[in-house]
């Protein structure tokens, strides 16, 4: 056991799904994995480990931000062996073309958070996704003619920003989304040499102001889950 998981040795697959929403992870073990069993329950972070396509999978909750996020990472990659790691979330459009549902996949992770800065005395580590990972999600959201964007993306520690042109610079340089926690997955991922990608489903739009429900949030990004599993299970 970690200090935030009580899975056992052997719980956890190898190949995990990081969704933020602990109700969307048990959505996602419920809805796409066989025999799914649910290992970790500590504070309400649902764990669960299945099987997609015969191969053992499994999906863990992470919470908001990169905080709670880089402490579920570091314990399942120090604890329980994890080698790939596909965060699973919801983002905020910056683009006029990138609509509500569209899928996005983050080549990179530009961000406001210290995170990084404390790592790397306060000079700037570019935070970017494994290649191969990438790859295959590209290939498979071709081939499943699911449509998608691919680029740059905004981790943000600010939900509610104080300034409503906050994000203005960042959708200027053609950033894609803004979301709470891929470069701390990027980061991590590459400080152990393992494989890490972030997919994510526009929920709302900062453009527009339209946005999904919180029920729709939780159980309707099946394209962005289908793509996560199907590339997961190809290493």
């Amino acid at each position: 056991m970690s200090v935030h998981l009580n899975a056992k040795k052997g719980d956890i697959s190898v190949k995990v799904l990081l969704p933020g929403d602990p109700l969307r992870a048990k959505w996602i073990a419920e809805t796409f994995l066989e025999n799914p069993v649910c290992y970790n329950t500590v504070r309400n972070m649902y764990g669960f480990t299945g099987y997609y396509q015969g191969q053992r999978v499994s999906v863990q909750g992470t919470g908001m931000g990169i905080p709670s996020a880089s402490i579920y990472i570091e314990e399942l990659i120090n604890d329980y062996g994890v080698k790939s790691l596909i965060r699973v979330g919801s983002a905020g459009s910056l683009q006029s073309n990138v609509k509500l549902r569209d899928v996005v996949l983050a080549m990179s992770a530009s961000t406001n958070s210290s995170f990084n800065r404390l790592k790397f005395n306060a000079e700037d580590y570019a935070p970017t996704a494994n290649f191969e990972l990438f790859q295959k999600a590209v290939e498979i959201a071709k081939s499943e003619q699911i449509k998608f964007h691919a680029g740059n993306v905004f981790s943000s520690d600010i939900f509610y920003a104080d300034n409503k042109d906050y994000y203005d610079i960042w959708a200027q340089h053609n950033v894609l989304c803004v979301e709470m926690e891929v470069a701390a997955l990027y980061t991590i991922a590459a400080k152990y040499g393992l494989k890490a990608l972030g997919i994510l489903t526009i929920s709302d739009s900062l453009i527009d102001g339209s946005h999904t429900s919180a029920q729709q949030r939780e159980q309707s990004f099946g394209d962005m889950v289908e793509i996560a599993l199907k590339t997961i299970v190809s290493f």
